[in-house]
């Protein structure tokens, strides 16, 4: 593995430090008093006291016998006040010329005990007179610097590399950490409005036998011991309704799904997914539950039911439009599906200009029309109600309208997300259901479930109550309330593609001399003033520049109107 000249100045660090009976990686617990945060909110009550923090050191300034450093807990970052009387007792004074001066590198980990103060400028530091190693930083952190106009230099932006090493894009972009916190705070508000109503959380099967629930492409994996296939879950909606047939009342499960299908900006192949089903409930009061649990979740995320995403405000207050899907295929398209038959809902379709193939039954082919005109119209919250019976194999039977049923979306910003149904508890008519889907899975249509789940429908002939479900998105929601365009901003480990192995490059001296120019100037330079501190021919640097450039180790842009050469990292 070949080394950085950082990382390996920080290695010959780590053998100084044990050359000073100092352990770099110290096995004891260090005990804190305080944090970051509550010492700058509540510095009154902390003045003049003692108080032990840990964390990260972010930066330094040294100024012979006094330094300033930056420490980053998990609350917050503050500033420490370090003088060399105060932490070294040896004549040479080890702990600070030596230890804090020369091996204390920007990303250590670090204990300190201090008094809490202010400067002569006003700003609320620590003045330390215990240091304590706690961990060292083997690789350098990105450095990203904030001017004194808030704004920011060399930020740690670039997203593939950041969402594969999220952890450093934790440690040095303080907003993303916000995101996740608004995250659990989102999943704990769910709970608690679901608990607070008396409804049971519970947890079903991630291995099944059949990929049930969803219309779905599943991953598929084999039991060895058993020799049998088995399906990462796609949904877990029949587990929880043999649960709501077994006596429970209210069952509600936050499940990680799996669905082998594309990867983009709203779709992750892992995802997590909150279903809910409660008895002697119809989708009319559920869609009152789920308004009233949406503006809940808004509120004690963010303090406020009104949200920011992209350039729209969105408000989750409720209460929330009601408008049927055929009224909305209506009035975005001037075509009513009412009544109409496959061959006339496909030449619909292609006369919009959308692309349909022989696989497509009646309820794909009504989602498609709804998908390409109609869904992206409704940006503030909307349920979009009683859809065809072809589009909901696991649907009741409408009340009124025996070819739609009791089912609806919840629409944000053109997006599902929630979906609930008036659920099917008539086995002989789920049975036909599962029939039809059948059919279509052998006609092609790979979302189709193409095996009847027999345990499933034993269950509903016992018999299962009056039903409402509800299924909501988890990760798009908290798209929705952290304004995050990109699933991928959400989840802390996102799928991605196999990282590319680094080859190993022979860089000419002169190519060498270019990179070592670049390296000490903060990895950038003006190009004519790169070109004269490397002082090469003409030709050498022509070959040089060209080189670097072939191997995408160096770019070149143009900002304010200069020519910009900088490594790529």
């Amino acid at each position: 593995m070949a080394l950085s000249e950082q990382e390996i100045l920080r290695r010959e660090a780590l053998t100084e430090l044990r050359n000073l009976s100092i352990e770099p990686f110290p096995a004891e617990e260090f005990v804190t008093t305080a944090y970051s945060k509550d010492i700058l909110e509540n510095f009154e009550k902390y003045e003049g006291k003692e108080v032990v923090l840990a964390g990260r050191m972010m930066g330094k300034r040294i100024m012979g016998k006094a330094s300033f450093a930056e420490l980053k807990d998990s609350q917050g970052r503050i500033q420490v006040y370090i003088s060399r009387d105060d932490i070294s007792n040896d004549e040479e004074k080890t702990m600070y010329n030596v230890v804090f001066k020369k091996l204390l590198d920007i990303g250590d980990f670090i204990g300190i005990r201090g008094t809490v103060f202010k400067t002569q400028v006003g700003e609320i530091s620590v003045h330390v007179y215990g240091l304590t190693f706690l961990a060292k930083a083997l690789r350098p952190l990105p450095v990203v610097k904030i001017d004194a106009d808030g704004k920011v230099h060399d930020a740690f932006a670039d997203a593939e590399q950041r969402y594969r090493r999220r952890y450093v894009d934790l440690t040095v972009n303080d907003h993303v950490k916000e995101t996740f916190i608004k995250r659990t705070k989102l999943f704990n508000a769910m709970r608690s409005f679901f608990n607070d109503k008396g409804y049971l959380e519970v947890e079903t099967p991630v291995l099944q036998p059949i990929p049930g629930g969803a219309a779905a492409r599943p991953f598929t994996t084999h039991h060895n011991s058993l020799d049998i296939p088995l399906y990462m879950r796609i949904a877990n909606e029949l587990y929880l309704k043999r649960l709501i047939v077994g006596g429970f009342e209210g069952v509600y499960e936050f499940s990680k799904n799996f669905r082998n299908e594309g990867m983009d900006r709203t779709h992750n192949p892992e995802f997590t997914a909150m279903e809910i089903y409660v008895a002697y409930k119809d989708y009319n009061w559920m869609m009152k539950f789920t308004e009233n649990l949406l503006e809940h979740c808004a509120v004690s995320v963010n303090g406020t039911s009104e949200v920011t995403f992209g350039e729209h405000t969105v408000n989750f207050k409720a209460p929330y439009a009601r408008v049927t899907m055929t009224d909305a295929i209506k009035q975005f398209t001037d075509f009513d599906i009412s009544g109409k038959s496959e061959a006339e809902l496909a030449a619909a379709a292609k006369s919009m200009g959308i692309e349909v193939d022989e696989t497509m039954g009646k309820g794909k082919l009504i989602d498609e029309i709804f998908g390409a005109k109609c869904e992206g119209n409704f940006i503030q919250p909307t349920f979009i109600t009683d859809y065809p019976k072809e589009m909901s194999p696991l649907c009741k039977q409408h009340r009124d309208n025996p070819e739609l049923t009791e089912r609806f979306e919840l629409m944000v910003c053109g997006k599902e997300v929630a979906n609930a149904y008036s659920e099917l508890n008539d086995p002989i008519d789920q049975r036909e259901r599962f029939e039809d889907q059948m059919r279509l899975s052998e006609k092609g249509d790979d979302e189709a479930t193409g095996i009847i789940d027999e345990d499933f429908l034993r269950a509903l002939e016992y018999g299962m109550p009056p039903t409402s479900g509800l299924g909501i998105g988890m990760d798009r929601l908290m798209m929705f309330l952290t304004n995050n365009s990109s699933i991928q901003e959400v989840l802390f480990f996102p799928q991605m593609r196999p990282e590319k192995k680094q080859v190993h490059i022979e860089l000419t001296e002169e190519e060498k001399l270019v990179i070592d120019l670049l390296k000490v100037n903060d990895n950038k330079m003006e190009l004519g003033a790169l070109k004269n501190k490397a002082a090469l021919s003409g030709k050498k640097w022509d070959a040089a520049m060209k080189g670097l450039s072939k191997h995408g180790l160096t770019k070149v842009a143009l900002i304010d109107e200069a020519k910009i050469v900088e490594l790529v990292s």
